[in-house]
């Protein structure tokens, strides 16, 4: 079945391009309409911070130009996307992360520069000259594309057996730790230790209710995580972005098969796809709509 059918890519196109950044515009050509990557590029590096790292909005929940951790992510699968996530580019990267990182080996989401910048309320910034732990939330999903794209590092080393030691040692969970948990078993070297971490998870997952089997009524045996916003809710297809993911074993066809069906429904009137988590800016629910919007797209067409 096709979910990201023409209709579908072409309603969403047209949404991007009136509310997206330039960034978005740049990657859904890329990606629908064999544009230029170099534009894709050209944009990415618009939001470099002089230190090397990113900043200014590239997530959009952290603003101002002091350059986060919690960033890269987005930079390091653009790069990966258009093909450009070399040693190169990956390796200065891991140059910065170990310029801001503590000595446990792992990356903070955030450095206490961003106290003088908005973000979220609910987003915990460290004090100035307080030493900032790393967390899995930034070191997964970071470690995951290096690891992808066999980039080598001295502090990639570090930051994999920051995430086997984090990973082991979950118990009370959430689905945002759980995605960066993924992000990384999905590219971990060994691959026998990932599957065993990775179905642990996912019996974690389901004891703890942190994934409705039926979309259409998540209540009947999930709950949305201690401080979620209300409606904040995950899904099978938000575990399983592809069907080579680890997380794609937690399920059976007809939960995924609810669940793609239910995403590709959620796609509103406007081409675009809705926010789900809080609020906290008046541009939150513009400007972060185009990326999500790409991430539906991306995950329908993985799945088709």
């Amino acid at each position: 079945m096709t979910r990201a059918d023409t209709e579908t890519i072409t309603r969403a196109g047209s949404f991007i391009r009136l509310t997206g950044r330039v960034l978005e515009q740049r990657l859904f050509g890329h990606r629908f309409e064999r544009a230029d990557p170099a534009g894709v590029r050209a944009a990415l590096e618009a939001y470099r911070a002089p230190d090397g790292g990113f900043a200014f909005g590239l997530e959009p929940d952290v603003r101002g130009p002091a350059a986060q951790p919690l960033a890269v992510p987005s930079a390091l699968h653009l790069l990966a996307e258009i093909g450009q996530l070399d040693q190169g580019a990956g390796g200065a990267l891991c140059d910065w992360l170990a310029r801001v990182s503590g000595p446990g080996g792992g990356a903070p989401s955030v450095l206490p520069s961003l106290a003088a910048y908005p973000h979220p309320p609910f987003l915990p910034v460290p004090d100035p000259g307080a030493d900032v732990p790393g967390d899995l939330l930034a070191t997964g999903q970071i470690a995951g594309p290096l690891l992808a794209h066999g980039i080598a590092h001295p502090w990639l080393d570090g930051a994999v057996a920051f995430c086997w030691a984090a990973i082991d040692e979950i118990e009370r969970t959430h689905p945002y730790e759980v995605r960066a948990a993924l992000d990384f078993l999905d590219h971990a070297p060994d691959r026998d230790r990932a599957v065993r971490a990775a179905d642990r998870l996912g019996r974690l997952v389901r004891e703890q209710r942190l994934v409705p089997s039926d979309p259409a009524d998540p209540e009947a045996d999930a709950s949305i995580a201690p401080g979620y916003a209300p409606g904040e809710w995950t899904y099978a297809h938000d575990y399983a972005r592809r069907p080579d993911s680890l997380a794609a074993r937690w399920f059976t066809d007809k939960e995924m098969t609810r669940s793609l069906e239910f995403l590709a429904g959620q796609q509103g009137a406007d081409g675009g796809w809705p926010i789900t988590y809080v609020q906290w800016a008046p541009n939150t629910a513009t400007e972060a709509r185009a990326g999500i919007t790409l991430h539906a797209l991306h995950t329908l067409r993985a799945w088709d």
